[in-house]
C-alpha cells in the first residue's frame, strides 16, 4: 500500500444511521460554545457553533507556551513559558467575552498535571475566572479516542495521540472504546531519551509498552495518528508525495513511507522545511521526534499503516457530551446538511431531493448511498457563486470542504456529481481521475444530471418533488411520473435535462401526468 494512497472505503456500518431524519438532525442549534486546551506544547482556543453532532469552527488559534518543555529535566514549567501561558490565556478569556460564547471549558493535560509549580498556572486561569479541569491521563485517553470516533464512526484499530507531555493509546472497535493507556513519551520528552544511545527510545518504549501489555497489540490494524507533531510528519508526506488533496483527514502513511520521512527529516534544513505549504514553523523543530517515536511504536504495536485524524482531544470532549441518538447521527450528513442549510436557497431541498432520487439509485451500495445523498444535500451550494463558475464551486467545496467519515474517494465522487450539477457537463476536472476510479466517476455524473434535473422540475422548492416521481420502468425507461395538476411544470428546459439524464443512462425518456 504506497504512502498517501487514496482508500476505496469499505461500506459504512449501521454506527452511520442515514435515515430517518430525527428533528435533532434537522434543526442545528444555534449556541456557541468554546474549548481552552492547555496542552504540554501548545494552548489553543477553539470557538464552535452549529449543529451538535458536527459544530463549525467560528475561531481557532494557538500559542506554542511549551509548557511541558523543561518537565524532564527540572520537573518544573519555565518561567517564561507560564509568562507566554499567561498572556495566551488573558486573550483567550477575553476573547470569548466578546464572541458571547455561551459556554466555556478549559481543560489542561499533563505538562500542568505533572509539573511541580502546575498549581501556578491554575492559579493565573481562576484570576481570569476559567475554571480548569485537570484531566488525568485516562479522560485523555478517552477524549482522544472519541474524538477519532467522531470523525471515524467505524475505526477499527488503535489511537495514538500524541502530545508535548504524553502518549495515550486507545483501542476502538465498534464505536466504542476498549484499552487504553497513557506513557510519558510525550514529543517534548522524546529528545532526552534518544540522547541516551542509539537503543534508549526503543529501550524506553519497548519496557513501557511490555509492561503496560500492549507489546504486539496493533497486529493487523492500523495506528490513528492524533497530534500536532504527527500531523505535521504527515504534512511533510504529503508534500513530497505530490499528493492531490490539501486535506490531512484519513491521510495513509505504511511503515515504509515513515522510515523514509525520518530520513528526509534527518538530512533537509529547517528552513526548506518551514517553506513548505500548511506545515505549521512551530512544529518542524520536533519532526524529528515525533518520526522516531513513530517508528518505534509502529514496530512495538506491530502496526503497518497509520491514518492521521483532524480530530482529537477537544472535538472529543464534545462528543462526549452528547446523547446517544446524537452519537449515531452521521457526521458528513450532518456537516452536509449544515452547509447546504447556509448556502443553500432552500434548507429543506436537499433531503427531499434524495428522497425523490432514492428510487432511480436503489441499487446503490451504503457507500454510495451516503455520498449521494451529501451530495443532494450540497446541491444548491453554487448558487450565489458567478454564474460562469458554479461548477468550479461545487467541486471546491467538495474536495476542500471540511469533512469527516469521508475518504479522498468519497470527495471525488461528490465533486463530480456537485460539478455534473451546477452546470459543468460531463467533463472530468483534475484531480478527480487521481482520486477515484473512471467507472465511478461516470456513476457520479449520472447522479449530477439527475440532481439537475430535480433542481430544475422543482425550481429547488418541495411540492414539484413530493408530488412526482423518477424512476426506471421494465422497459428500460427513465420516467418522470407527476399529477396531472403538476403537467406545467415539465417545460422545454426540463426536458432537455430529463433527456440529457436518459441518454447517459442509456434509456429513454418518458413523461407522464395521471389523475
Amino acid at each position: 500500500m504506497p504512502s498517501g494512497r487514496v482508500s476505496i472505503a469499505s461500506p459504512v456500518t449501521a454506527l452511520l444511521r442515514r435515515k430517518p431524519r430525527s428533528t435533532a438532525e434537522t434543526e442545528p442549534a444555534r449556541a456557541r460554545s468554546a474549548i481552552i486546551d492547555i496542552g504540554s506544547n501548545s494552548i489553543r482556543l477553539v470557538v464552535y457553533e452549529g449543529p451538535r453532532r458536527l459544530p463549525n469552527i467560528l475561531f481557532n488559534e494557538k500559542v506554542l507556551a511549551g509548557l511541558g518543555r523543561d518537565l524532564p529535566k527540572t520537573g518544573m514549567i519555565h518561567p517564561d513559558s507560564l509568562e507566554q501561558a499567561e498572556v495566551a490565556l488573558k486573550r483567550f478569556a477575553a476573547l470569548v467575552g466578546e464572541m458571547e460564547v455561551d459556554s466555556v471549558r478549559t481543560v489542561a493535560t499533563a505538562a500542568v498535571r505533572d509539573a511541580q509549580n502546575g498549581g501556578e498556572l491554575l492559579k493565573i486561569a481562576r484570576r481570569l475566572d476559567l475554571k480548569v479541569e485537570l484531566l488525568g491521563g485516562d479522560q485523555e485517553a478517552m477524549a482522544a479516542g472519541h474524538g477519532v470516533l467522531s470523525a471515524i464512526p467505524d475505526a477499527d484499530g488503535i489511537v495514538g495521540d500524541l502530545g508535548g507531555g504524553s502518549l495515550e493509546l486507545i483501542r476502538v472497535r465498534e464505536g466504542a472504546l476498549h484499552e487504553r493507556a497513557s506513557f510519558p513519551l510525550g514529543v517534548l520528552r522524546i529528545p532526552d531519551l534518544r540522547s541516551k544511545g542509539k537503543k534508549g527510545l526503543e529501550k524506553r518504549v519497548g519496557a513501557l509498552l511490555a509492561e503496560a501489555g500492549w507489546r504486539g497489540r496493533g497486529e493487523g490494524l492500523p495506528l490513528y495518528l492524533v497530534g500536532g507533531s504527527w500531523r505535521a510528519l504527515a504534512r511533510l508526506d504529503m508534500y513530497l508525495a505530490h499528493y492531490p488533496l490539501p486535506v490531512i483527514h484519513g491521510y495513509h502513511m505504511t511503515c515504509e513511507a515513515i522510515e523514509r520521512l525520518r530520513r528526509t527529516v534527518s538530512h533537509i534544513s529547517k528552513g526548506r522545511l518551514r517553506a513548505i505549504p500548511n506545515l505549521s514553523s512551530g512544529r518542524v523543530p520536533t519532526l524529528g521526534d515525533a518520526g522516531a517515536l513513530l517508528s518505534v511504536l509502529l514496530a512495538e504495536l506491530g502496526s503497518r499503516e497509520t491514518i492521521v485524524s483532524a480530530f482529537g482531544l477537544r472535538e472529543g470532549l464534545l462528543y462526549e457530551g452528547l446523547s446517544p441518538e446524537e452519537r449515531a447521527h452521521d457526521p458528513l450528513i450532518a456537516a452536509a446538511r449544515e452547509e447546504g442549510r447556509r448556502l443553500g436557497r432552500f434548507a429543506e431541498h436537499g433531503d427531499l431531493l434524495d428522497d425523490w432520487l432514492t428510487p432511480l439509485f436503489a441499487s446503490e451500495n451504503p457507500q454510495r448511498e451516503r455520498m449521494l445523498h451529501a451530495a443532494c444535500l450540497l446541491a444548491d451550494v453554487g448558487w450565489r457563486a458567478n454564474p460562469e463558475f458554479r461548477a468550479e464551486r461545487g467541486l471546491e467545496i467538495a474536495l476542500h470542504g471540511n469533512w469527516v467519515a469521508i475518504d479522498a474517494w468519497g470527495r471525488a465522487m461528490i465533486g463530480q456529481a456537485l460539478f455534473t450539477c451546477l452546470g459543468g457537463g460531463l467533463d472530468t476536472p483534475e484531480p478527480l481521475t487521481r482520486l477515484a476510479p473512471i467507472d465511478d466517476l461516470e456513476h457520479a455524473k449520472h447522479w449530477g444530471l439527475a440532481m439537475r434535473l430535480g433542481q430544475r422540475w422543482s425550481g429547488g422548492v418541495a411540492g414539484p418533488l413530493q408530488r412526482s416521481s423518477l424512476y426506471r420502468d421494465d422497459a428500460e425507461q427513465l420516467v418522470l411520473k407527476t399529477r396531472k395538476d403538476g403537467a406545467a411544470l415539465y417545460s422545454e428546459t426540463v426536458q432537455k435535462r430529463h433527456k440529457a439524464l436518459a441518454s447517459a443512462m442509456n434509456m429513454e425518456p418518458v413523461f407522464e401526468a395521471v389523475d
